[in-house]
């Protein structure tokens, strides 16, 4: 890959511990946690994990009580607090609320023992989803099956590349358009 410095720093730093060079890594590296955190509040929730009664008041009085809330503080304060500084921050009390979620995240949702034991179906899933793209590769999108022939890239690789950017919500939905019988699907 023909990859800029920029663009390399921005992959290297991109946790929340690293620290891009660039404004434009730092932005990413922040739109991807409020991105996951999110999407993750929101899986737990709808996989019966957590309820949404249980996220932390201290937290949830700060960044809001749903997803498009929290989004909008967040956003709307990164934004705010950026505006005239040559760096890309959160407020205190923002980041503090941020940080906090994260921890209840990993505490409540991510060490869960429920969430851990559900981990195996989604594997399988995934599993599942490499076996069938490598039997009928000619499903893959276009742009990957050009890979293929084109970039030199293997069928293994692109078929990992297609599913690694499948969102969970669609690579259930793939499963089941593969998998699952039309009438047992409700």
């Amino acid at each position: 890959l023909n990859l800029t410095w920029e663009v390399r720093d921005g992959i290297l730093n991109h946790q929340m511990t690293g620290r891009a060079a660039t404004l434009e890594g730092r932005i990413v590296r922040y739109s991807d946690k409020i991105a996951y955190i999110n999407h993750d509040i929101d899986d737990a929730i709808r996989g019966g994990i957590i309820r949404e009664t249980e996220l932390p008041g201290a937290y949830t009085d700060i960044l809001g009580h749903s997803t498009r809330e929290r989004l909008n503080t967040l956003i709307h304060d990164i934004v705010k607090q950026s505006l005239d500084k040559p760096d890309i921050c959160m407020s205190e009390d923002v980041e503090y609320a941020f940080l906090g979620m994260r921890k209840y995240m990993f505490v409540n949702v991510y060490t869960n023992a429920r969430a851990k034991g559900e981990e195996l179906k989604a594997e399988n899933i995934v599993k599942e989803l490499f076996h069938y793209y490598m039997e009928h590769p000619e499903l893959l999108p276009k742009e990957y099956i050009e890979r293929m022939w084109q970039a030199g890239q293997t069928q293994e690789r692109s078929v990992c590349d297609y599913i690694s950017g499948m969102t969970d919500q669609y690579a259930i939905g793939k499963f089941q358009e593969f998998f699952i019988p039309d009438s047992w699907r409700y």
